[in-house]
């Protein structure tokens, strides 16, 4: 439980220092995580055969682990919060979490399978103690009323999100051009320089977040924790068991950007820039949009909010938070541009821009959300359950990355599964040489040139898929040659195919289209003594049309259900509003004492 503050303290910016301590400690815990979520999705469905090999998962299987993985993240912040307020205190959690944390990036960089998932676990420890109690630390620099306040939330969500761009750009680079596992490195190294700012910065974070049973604590403080809610606390805590939801309704929308559109843009985005040093930008990249466009415009929302109360407006936390959901909810138009542009032909992309105008709907909706959220718990939760509350609230988060999770792999086609047929010399005449990283005897990673199949790399084959006489054909794509003695997929998956393309009228003369993705199996390809021999190779693929008109449905689907969501609770925002019992009236006074006038008599009242 963290203890209020009851002393002026020194100040920069006009903010207590205390404040940059706190958010130069999260900017580079964020570092760590952003930059090691940007490429977990993408090494998750690596192929597993690479030089630089990932685990080879489907994108349906890489979207459900980071799906759990992200939801353990949060929900690991309710143990965290009651760590706090029970046994160490909000500070000595944080130093605790920092610790695993650093702990955990180090594991992961080690490439092996065990190290993947020990890391993961001991990020989901780590988190769990970081991530509440520095936000509700946070809260405790200032004193209830403080105008401050919510400025000072949004220059700490600033610190996060320069942890994310710094963090998306680099360890996507160093990822793309030496490796995942240095990718991961390189994010251990962040949060290793955050503990390090954290523990010089004790000096300015006197008296905050200490623990309630100590002796830096004031007897009332410490009768606050012993007595029992009252009427007014429990309306309050409903309203924020209220605002959770829509908590989970906001992510489970908005973190499609690690999962879904990470896969989508690495796959349907025309990425190709041409320069000699780079060809294309990495998918991993795009992720620091985000956080660029809160840099940008982080004081830019927060000051139009400002502005917008003194003028007397509507502009109560939870208004802000339906505002930002409906905002939220319309970048996904844009993602539903890019997905009919990549349909409108065969294997086609869509242009970077769309990816560009979705994400800055998503962050400027972010905005008026996330950091107006932990400002509103820290106004409304009472001080016996401080940091319990926020650890509900990144729990409510973790609950809408795992909807984003399940609704990422309801976007992702089971792929069509298969055995080849062909001998390497049967199947070299429907592939190309080509350039390719492999490791040498050394272990050293070499370009060569030659077909995939002698390097056990994947090849792709293009297929036109239709159905004639009442039987599934593939012939190649842009050719005429008949591909079904390549490959057989077993019984009961070709069955469903027949049904899909019979369903769907699919003939010769209006074909469907997949990439034939031919693989080998990855236990094979470690027996290095049988490398080139072009045996146990399997295919898979999906129809290009059928996973364009899911993922179209998906953008669809969740700009009308996030922005419904959204305007539904600015229905029902004055029945929210009084259960509040006036926690943000003193905002207003403060307002008032500067010589505004407030226009809005139900403010007022």
């Amino acid at each position: 439980m963290a203890t209020t503050v009851k002393t002026k303290r020194t100040e920069l910016f006009g903010h207590p220092v205390g404040l940059f301590i706190l958010f130069f400690t999260e900017m580079w815990e964020r570092f760590s995580y952003y930059g090691m979520r940007g490429i977990l999705t993408l090494y998750i469905a690596a192929s597993a055969t690479a030089a630089d090999p990932g685990l080879g998962w489907s994108s349906k299987d890489a979207i459900w682990l980071y799906g759990w993985y992200t939801m353990l993240v949060y929900v690991a912040s309710i143990p965290g919060g009651w760590v706090a307020d029970k046994l160490l205190g909000q500070k000595k959690t944080v130093m605790w979490g920092g610790l695993t944390l650093c702990l955990g990036h180090g594991i992961l960089a080690i490439p092996q399978d065990w190290a993947f998932f020990t890391g993961l676990t001991l990020i989901i420890i780590g988190v769990g103690g970081l991530k509440p109690n520095i936000s509700t630390m946070v809260g405790g620099l200032y004193k209830e009323g403080d105008i401050r306040r919510d400025s000072g939330f949004t220059i700490f969500y600033i610190g996060i999100n320069v942890g994310a761009f710094l963090a998306s750009i680099s360890v996507g680079l160093v990822a793309y051009y030496y490796g995942w596992h240095y990718g991961f490195g390189l994010a251990g190294i962040g949060m290793l320089l955050g503990q390090i700012v954290y523990i010089w910065g004790q000096k300015f974070l006197k008296g905050v977040g200490e623990f309630s049973g100590g002796d830096n604590v004031t007897p009332e403080e410490k009768a606050a924790a012993k007595r029992p809610l009252t009427k007014v606390e429990k309306d309050r805590v409903i309203v924020l068991l209220i605002s959770f939801l829509m908590v989970v309704v906001f992510w489970g929308a908005f973190e499609q950007a690690g999962g879904l559109m990470n896969l989508y843009t690495d796959a349907k985005i025309d990425r190709h820039i041409g320069l000699s040093w780079l060809e294309e930008i990495p998918a991993a990249v795009f992720q620091s949009l985000n956080a660029a466009y809160i840099i940008i415009f982080g004081t830019i929302v927060g000051g139009f909010w400002v502005w917008w109360k003194k003028k007397g407006r509507e502009s109560s936390s939870l208004f802000k938070m339906s505002v930002g959901t409906v905002i939220m909810g319309l970048g996904y138009i844009f993602m539903m541009f890019a997905s009919e542009e990549a349909g409108s032909e065969t294997f086609g992309k869509a242009a970077m821009i769309w990816i560009f105008l979705a994400y800055l709907f998503h962050t400027l909706g972010e905005l008026s959300t996330s950091p107006v959220a932990l400002s509103f718990i820290t106004k409304l939760a009472p001080l016996k359950y401080a940091s319990i509350m926020m650890g509900v609230f990144f729990a409510a988060t973790g609950f809408g990355n795992k909807l984003a999770g399940s609704i990422g792999e309801s976007a992702q086609l089971d792929p069509y599964k298969g055995t080849m047929l062909f001998n390497k010399e049967q199947v070299i005449p429907f592939m190309e040489k080509d350039t390719m990283k492999v490791k040498n005897e050394k272990n050293k990673v070499i370009q060569v040139y030659d077909y995939p199949i002698n390097e056990d790399k994947n090849f792709i084959v293009k297929s036109d898929v239709y159905l004639e006489n009442g039987e599934v054909q593939y012939t190649e794509y842009e050719g005429t040659r008949d591909l079904n003695p390549i490959f057989e997929l077993s019984g009961k998956r070709k069955a469903e195919l027949k049904e899909t393309l019979s369903s769907n009228e699919v003939t010769k003369e209006d074909p469907y289209h997949a990439r034939l993705i031919f693989e080998k199996d990855p236990d094979a390809a470690q027996q290095t003594e049988n490398k080139g021999d072009g045996k146990d190779y399997g295919v898979s693929f999906v129809l290009e049309e059928e996973q364009n008109e899911q993922e179209y449905q998906t953008f669809l689907w969740l700009t009308i259900f996030t922005v419904s969501f959204g305007f539904l609770l600015i229905l029902f925002l004055k029945r929210l509003k009084k259960l509040t019992h006036g926690a943000e009236d003193k905002e207003v006074e403060g307002l008032e004492a500067e010589g505004f006038e407030i226009a809005d008599t139900e403010i007022k009242d």
